[in-house]
């Protein structure tokens, strides 16, 4: 069966396009090659350019073809999806609802959650990354049957323990992510010994605009605000071995996020057996999960609350106990994550359905 697959083009790294990538991999690897299209833009907010170009990748696909489409590329445009969705049968990969991207004006979010909503009700299925985010999406756009396809993660190596000292957040540079509540909680850690680095890309790193300047330049003030210069590293977006190299030499996975459909950085850390301290949120509980003996790898606080994150921090760093209970948990989880093998055979289900109706 062909099955084409498009995919915003470029950009930094990113949870969403790590997805893509390696779906589009797995599938090849059990004889289901998918042929990518990769289409340039700053999606969800292309210029008529990017349009058009979707316009014509999306025309040259022969009628009755499964085409699977990165929702960040479809679900701001259905005046370019929906003229093709009688002819092609639509599968639309949702990464995170486009209005549920923080700082956002009310007014454009609004408008993209109904833009959204139009073109997911005329695809033929939907597919979330987390049995949340389904339920998330299925009521809020009053879509039934959202179908559950979680990410796999790649085996790691074990990374070595330290002291505990050593935090590492993986995340973009964007208010979503919460890199102010981090920096709030570790002002109150001051007198206690850490380093964190933070991992991810900012605004110039992202063709798709989504880490604001502005959100920068406020982490920057507060990084002074709090004298935490040298205790603090931004690095920017790392791939390869500069990324293997930060997760080796950490203790502790932070994710502070706001919001976040599940959370890849989660299973990645738990595949080195680090333990995840992160916030309640969307799709997290579920990839941070239990180990075989009912434990939770990590800690869960709220989001938006410096003091719970902070709390959470000052016991893992003065707890021995607590840090070596964690590192079990997270090396028993670490046992029982799904690989991309199980994520492309799942996804593999929902398009040879399509396929078939």
């Amino acid at each position: 069966m062909r099955t084409v697959l498009v995919v915003p083009e470029g950009g930094a790294p990113s949870g969403g396009g790590t997805y893509d990538r390696r779906l589009r991999d797995a599938l090849a690897g059990l004889g289901r090659p998918a042929r990518e299209a990769a289409v340039p833009g700053a999606w969800p907010d292309p210029d008529p350019g990017a349009r058009a170009g979707l316009s014509r990748v999306l025309a040259g696909v022969p009628d009755g073809t499964v085409v699977l489409l990165d929702g960040l590329v479809a679900c701001g445009v259905p005046e370019v999806v929906l003229p093709h969705a009688s002819r092609l049968r639509l599968v639309v990969l949702v990464h995170l609802p486009l209005a549920d991207e923080t700082g956002l004006p009310q007014a454009r979010a609004a408008e993209l959650d109904g833009r959204e909503r139009t073109v997911l009700r005329a695809a033929r299925a939907v597919v979330a990354t987390s049995r949340w985010a389904a339920r998330r999406v299925a009521d809020h756009h009053g879509i039934g049957g959202v179908h559950v396809v979680e990410p796999g993660v790649d085996p790691a190596p074990l990374s070595p323990a330290g002291d505990g000292s050593r935090l590492l957040c993986v995340a973009s540079v964007t208010p979503r992510k919460g890199h102010d509540v981090l920096l709030a909680a570790l002002a109150a850690l001051a007198d206690l010994p850490w380093w964190c680095v933070c991992v991810g890309p900012g605004a110039r790193d992202s063709s798709a605009g989504s880490g604001p300047e502005a959100h920068e330049e406020r982490l920057r003030d507060l990084v002074g605000a709090h004298g935490l210069a040298d205790r603090v590293r931004f690095t920017g977006p790392l791939t390869g071995a500069a990324l293997e190299s930060a997760y080796a030499g950490s203790d502790l996975l932070v994710l502070p996020s706001r919001a976040e459909t599940y959370g890849m950085v989660v299973t990645e850390a738990l595949a080195r057996g680090i333990p995840v301290a992160a916030t309640d949120v969307g799709g997290v509980p579920e990839a941070l999960g239990l180990d075989a003996e009912g434990n939770r790898p990590g800690l869960l606080v709220p989001p938006g609350e410096p003091d719970a994150l902070a709390d959470a921090l000052r016991r893992w760093l003065t707890g021995p106990a607590l840090r070596d209970r964690l590192r079990r948990s997270a090396r028993g989880r670490r046992e029982g994550l799904a690989g991309w093998e199980a994520a492309a055979r799942g996804m593999a289900a929902v398009l040879d359905r399509e396929g078939a109706r």
